[in-house]
């Protein structure tokens, strides 16, 4: 998948925010003493999974502009609720930060008592990127296609297993959402984040997992999985073999998963502008550009990437998964 915009806007929109953080003066004048220490980045899942393999290249590549540290702590637990509300409560300043999925805005179609609002108790840093979600059995899996799996399932009721990295995971918003449409019925397997999901996936204990690519590229090309669909509208260049759920048969069942960083709400406006000027620079190096498009990372454009497009979006996904959860018959729990 290629970037959504060319690098050349990718410099202007760059130049335009280190004007804006040069311009700045007054209060704003704390900006240059930021950062004074190493900043912890946030990861609401356990190590190995999609989001934090995106999420550790993105620290480092901020490193470099920050000319800090910036060190990466797995909080999982709950859908990634537990890590979330650790940011939430954190010092609002700049210090520790939230590196999160959909799953942020999905959360309170899910968890009826959350510690936090994802609308309003974060300042957006800015959209990183989105990754498509791919449909993977296990290798000796009967089926070859999408058809062949619900055909199985259909004839097997009840005896086919999805696991998926943890209730409120994309792995599970994924599996939910392809049963809702499809009017299918399987065992839920929820696991403790993506790497136990994938290992009993790779022993054959499942039989399938929907998730980013990141997390099952390497085994797809190994041939220790068998992949089925690519949720896009187009088949991945990193998969060119690989249909899409449209040509299998599932025409719009497009799904991918968007991540974003944030700090707690009241952070000051000068560090948030620091660490906006930090995200688009990592956003340029050379090889995080590379690594994410051998992940088949789709990066943000610059009207998607700012703040307060961030805020918006994420005010109008909370409300989209509210709808979509509610139709496919999950309430909060």
């Amino acid at each position: 998948m290629q970037n959504r915009f060319n690098p050349s806007q990718r410099r202007s929109w760059l130049a335009a925010l280190l004007a804006l953080s040069a311009g700045l003066s007054g209060p704003a004048q704390a900006q240059t003493d930021y950062p004074a220490k190493p900043i912890t980045i946030v990861i609401p899942f356990p190590p190995a999974g999609s989001t934090d393999v995106l999420g550790r290249l993105l620290a480092q590549a901020m490193s470099k502009n920050l000319q800090q540290s910036v060190v990466v702590d797995n909080t999982g637990g709950a859908g990634g609720t537990i890590g979330s509300g650790r940011v939430a409560r954190a010092p609002a300043d700049g210090y520790t930060l939230l590196f999160h999925n959909m799953a942020l805005a999905s959360a309170p179609a899910l968890y009826a008592k959350l510690t936090f609002d994802p609308a309003t108790d974060f300042e957006p840093i800015g959209r990183v990127a989105e990754v498509p979600m791919i449909l993977v059995a296990r290798k000796t899996f009967p089926a070859d296609n999408l058809q062949g799996v619900l055909a199985f399932v259909k004839a097997n009721p009840g005896k086919l297993n999805f696991a998926n990295a943890g209730i409120g995971a994309t792995s599970h918003l994924c599996e939910a959402l392809l049963g809702s449409v499809t009017g299918s019925k399987w065992t839920s397997i929820p696991y403790k984040g993506t790497g136990p999901a994938l290992n009993d996936l790779l022993g054959g204990q499942v039989d399938l997992i929907c998730d980013q690519p990141a997390s099952t590229l390497g085994h797809i090309k190994s041939g220790n999985l068998k992949p089925i669909a690519v949720a896009t509208a187009t088949r991945l260049k990193s998969l060119p073999m690989v249909p899409t759920f449209s040509e299998s048969g599932l025409p719009g069942f497009e799904l991918a998963v968007w991540h974003g960083l944030y700090a707690p709400k009241g952070t000051p406006k000068p560090v948030i502008d620091r660490l906006v000027v930090a995200l688009h620079q990592a956003l340029q190096d050379p090889g995080l550009i590379k690594q994410y498009q051998e992940m088949s990372a789709l990066f943000a454009s610059p009207e998607q990437s700012g703040p307060e497009a961030l805020r918006r979006f994420v005010k109008s996904e909370v409300e989209r998964w509210k709808v979509a959860m509610k139709s496919a018959g999950i309430q909060p729990e």
